[in-house]
């Protein structure tokens, strides 16, 4: 694992352009938070969302990306963030993968071309050995992404979602880095 954070940049995709989070994209964030379809599928925030819960956290990611515990990237098609994608829960030279987008940008490659973007920069540039990530059972198109990306199944746990306010199915996979990564 490298010994110092790696400074705040961007990536370019074929079709994307990846930007660490700025505190400015939480409005935007919010905006796609209250979709249904997209706030249920994430276990850790409210639904209805809470714009200064959201505007909170993207006031933290630098702190995070500087302290070298979560590398949080905007992604933008044609100059309007769709999603982001993260790397965070680093400890031990492993992370946690996650990712979500505007409902309008489903089906269309970006999850897994953006993911696959963050995940060559987390071995690449910020070291790390392993990936984790998961997905709500009843979310196959995510699992669909991970199994493109090369994670392999690890288990299904229950788990709670706040946004759903139950106990969720997940299904979690790994990924550790190859020599060829």
């Amino acid at each position: 694992m490298s010994t110092s954070p790696v400074p705040p940049r961007r990536i370019q995709t074929d079709r994307l352009v990846l930007r660490p989070t700025l505190v400015s994209d939480a409005e935007r964030a919010f905006e796609i938070q209250t979709e249904w379809e997209v706030g249920r599928m994430l276990s850790m925030a409210l639904y209805p969302p809470d714009r200064q819960e959201i505007e909170q956290w993207f006031a933290d990611h630098r702190r995070e990306w500087l302290a070298g515990e979560a590398y949080r990237f905007a992604v933008e098609l044609d100059g309007r963030m769709i999603g982001i994608v993260d790397v965070d829960e680093i400890a031990d030279g492993e992370g946690s993968l996650g990712y979500w987008f505007d409902r309008a940008a489903w089906g269309r490659g970006y999850a897994f071309e953006a993911a696959h973007a963050v995940m060559r920069f987390a071995f690449e540039e910020v070291g790390l050995a392993g990936l984790r990530s998961g997905h709500a059972d009843d979310n196959p198109a995510s699992g669909r992404v991970l199994i493109k990306l090369g994670f392999s199944s690890l288990d299904t746990v229950a788990c709670h979602s706040r946004s759903r306010r139950q106990t969720i199915i997940q299904r979690r996979y790994i990924l550790a880095k190859s020599p060829q990564r």
